[in-house]
């Protein structure tokens, strides 16, 4: 599928202001649509908007259909009359450009429960028992799971009792008489994250902006989806992986990538038609216009590794379900408005798919000066128009910090690789008396690929304190934020220039 020349930023809702520690769904969400309007973009791009596990990731979360509570704005509840209205001077660290998400559950977990408890009692459950009937598919099993899994002290469905853990329909009758309140609570959060996503979808199109999603190839193995459907994974008999996944060696990592998400039973899903990822995107195109699949790859072919070893090392390549899965969702749910992140160790095999789909593929500036395999491509003369072209991603440092970066720390260059890699870049960009960062986005936005995508960070001009995400570590990541203030008209006029000069 081909889209139309245009531009965006991408910047995930948690790393908006917000006077409750971490960004929402409210105010600021409706001004970055403004500003968005005002520099001429018109695409936001998100992460996966799921409640989100282990890390704080939201590529690893406890469901791949539900929407994240913590996206929740206390303001909007307050108006809707379920909350008195908040105190931001009780809000944890609600300056800070960082988000504490210890404190932020602490603090906005019990509001949230409040709220629930007050709709459920007084308020009209019309329209919020449709919802629980539209999505009792994913629904039913996310919130039965999730109050479950606060009964057990937040462990893994896999330490649970045997029976629970194993869906024994008695054990499942006896948990949700016990937990019926709970259930509703969760359902109630859910029913309000999607109200508030759709609103601000809907103010998003009405201003010309479209929302480009993420599905990650892989779901969490603590999950509702692998705890509900476990014979669609690799599992043994007490539900823990046999294989899981990762990638092998490559720029970021001498060790490669080990994720440790389970591998999915391929077998089993095209015998049952592949509902399960139908279901799934159709889930993500209610929530999202376009639709970037993270990992792309792995659908070709992915890297399976002992759920026993330690690093990726030891992995092998296994055969995915390939252009088969991908003509059964077009079948099902029509021309697919997709993105492949085509990243990583990319065969012509891959390629072959994506292009027999009609999917484009994506381009990383910052990877096109220094011994990445896909250099040459990511290099703005060789672009071709259906393509969607980034300064970095949420994955890589900011475009000041890998200037500034010296190596080793984000990835295996020596610092004899960085020179080389900045004499490069030097003599391709030319560097004019212009911040490297403007460079760059220029570079993007100048370039033939119909899209062109900029991390907020570089709009602004930050460092490595600003990234989002370093693959292969567990600490310390997703937790970036803007303050208030930051988007000024200045900023906005000088994307609007550029946007308008390259005919974006």
């Amino acid at each position: 599928m081909e889209f139309p020349r245009r531009s965006g930023i991408l910047l995930h809702p948690t790393c908006l202001p917000s006077p409750a520690g971490i960004g929402d769904l409210g105010t600021e969400a409706y001004r970055f649509i403004d500003f968005l309007e005002a520099s001429g973009n018109k695409l936001w791009q998100v992460l996966p908007l799921n409640p989100t596990g282990y890390g704080d990731s939201p590529f690893q979360c406890f469901s791949a259909s539900a929407g994240n509570p913590l996206l929740i704005s206390l303001e909007r509840l307050a108006g809707q009359c379920v909350l008195p209205p908040a105190d931001p001077e009780h809000c944890p660290n609600s300056r800070s450009d960082k988000v504490d998400y210890g404190a932020v559950l602490r603090f906005k977990i019990p509001i949230l429960t409040e709220a629930a408890q007050t709709f459920l009692k007084l308020g009209e459950r019309r329209d919020f028992e449709k919802f629980c009937q539209d999505n009792a598919a994913w629904l039913d099993d996310f919130a039965f799971f999730m109050a479950c899994k606060n009964a057990h002290g937040g462990v893994s469905w896999t330490e649970w009792t045997v029976d629970l853990a194993a869906r024994d329909p008695r054990a499942l009758q006896d948990w949700t008489v016990r937990l019926a309140a709970e259930i509703d609570v969760i359902k109630y959060w859910q029913f309000e994250f999607f109200q508030q996503w759709q609103a601000l979808r809907s103010y998003a199109h009405e201003h010309g902006i479209h929302i480009i999603g993420d599905i990650p190839i892989y779901v969490a193995h603590d999950s509702a989806d692998v705890w509900a459907n476990r014979e669609l994974f690799l599992l043994d008999p007490q539900g823990n992986p046999t294989k899981v996944a990762g990638v092998p060696p490559d720029y970021f990592s001498a060790t490669g990538q080990l994720w440790g998400n389970p591998i999915y039973n391929w077998d089993r899903l095209k015998r049952s038609g592949y509902k399960w990822w139908i279901e799934r995107f159709r889930a993500a195109l209610r929530l999202y216009d376009i639709v970037r699949i993270d990992h792309f790859r792995g659908f070709e072919a992915y890297w399976e590794v002992p759920a026993s070893e330690r690093t990726a090392q030891n992995g092998c390549w296994i055969k995915g379900p390939g252009a088969e899965l991908f003509s059964t969702l077009q079948r099902e749910l029509g021309e697919l408005p997709i993105i492949a992140e085509n990243l990583g160790v990319i065969t012509a095999e891959v390629e072959q798919i994506r292009q027999q789909c009609g999917f484009p593929g994506m381009a990383i500036l910052q990877f096109a000066f220094g011994k990445d395999p896909q250099g040459p491509s990511f290099r703005p003369h060789n672009y071709v128009r259906n393509l969607v072209a980034y300064t970095g991603t949420h994955d890589n440092d900011t475009t000041l910090g890998w200037w500034n970066s010296e190596g080793m720390t984000d990835s295996i260059r020596t610092p004899e690789d960085v020179a080389k890699e900045h004499a490069f870049a030097r003599t391709y960009l030319g560097c004019p008396d212009e911040p490297i960062n403007w460079v760059m986005i220029r570079e993007v936005l100048a370039s033939v690929a119909d899209t062109a995508v900029i991390p907020l960070q570089d709009v602004l001009g930050l460092g490595s304190e600003a990234r989002m995400n370093l693959p292969g570590t567990s600490c310390g990541n997703w937790r970036w934020r803007f303050q208030p203030g930051a988007l000024n008209s200045e900023l906005a006029k000088r994307l609007w220039e550029l946007t308008k000069a390259y005919d974006r």
